[in-house]
């Protein structure tokens, strides 16, 4: 079961702080139209938030244990992890289509039998310097160090690679009100009929504030921290009822 930021939250804290802000009322809509895109915002941001606490670890600037900005980053992208085994069609791998961004490809022969098989595959991202190591006597490719040309379909160097597998960040999705992944868009319904966003819980407030950011809301982070925990108060309350 997955554990998302609650939608319900995220739309009555959003219309709390319209009305405090004097902009008047939001509708259904209008929110659903940017909840998607919200998340997807945050999603790409904890790549660049990464980014930078690596660099900062580099100098010594990063606090040790459960404060450490690379390892609380690092379990959330986790999350959104996925592995998907892919054989050759028409000279070429396609893509998973949920992905996001690779963290890694390697060989995939008989995996399940021995794991000693896999070769982890250099991943090329330049048509020029693919098109300089194919023909190099140096480093063109081999079945013990295989590349790969990653465009808009993954091509495999040797070409006697038929098979890999591919590790990768997923794109976000929804979460159900059973808890259970969906492949659809966060939806927030009158109905109760909601689908939750993907994102753990703990990033209600960055929900609130970049759908905010794109209503146009004047959005202070005292008003939206104060308004974020007094709705999901609210709501745990009325589930133990």
């Amino acid at each position: 079961m997955a554990q998302g930021a609650d939608i319900g939250v995220v739309y009555n804290t959003l219309k709390d702080l319209a009305n405090k802000d004097q902009q008047g009322f939001i509708s259904v809509t209008e929110f659903n139209r940017f909840a998607n895109i919200a998340q997807l915002n945050i999603f790409n941001g904890l790549f660049d938030e990464l980014k930078d606490a690596k660099r900062l670890a580099r100098s010594g600037f990063n606090p040790t244990r459960d404060k450490s900005r690379i390892k609380r980053v690092e379990e959330d992208l986790a999350y959104f992890s996925k592995s998907d085994t892919i054989t050759k069609a028409s000279g070429k791998f396609a893509k998973p289509t949920d992905l996001a961004r690779i963290i890694g490809v390697t060989t995939a022969g008989n995996i399940m039998l021995d794991q000693s098989t896999k070769k982890p595959i250099e991943l090329c991202y330049d048509e020029e310097k693919i098109e300089r190591i194919l023909i190099s006597n140096l480093s063109a490719p081999t079945d013990e160090f295989p590349v790969a040309l990653v465009s808009e379909f993954i091509h495999v160097f040797p070409t006697t690679i038929n098979k890999i597998q591919v590790r990768y960040y997923k794109y976000p999705e929804s979460v159900d009100s059973n808890g259970v992944r969906n492949s659809s868009t966060p939806v927030y319904s009158l109905t109760g009929s909601n689908y939750n966003f993907e994102l753990p819980e703990h990033y209600t407030s960055d929900l609130v504030y970049e759908i905010g950011k794109m209503i146009g809301l004047n959005l202070r982070d005292a008003d939206i921290v104060n308004y974020t925990g007094q709705e999901m108060m609210t709501r745990k309350q009325a589930e133990t009822l």
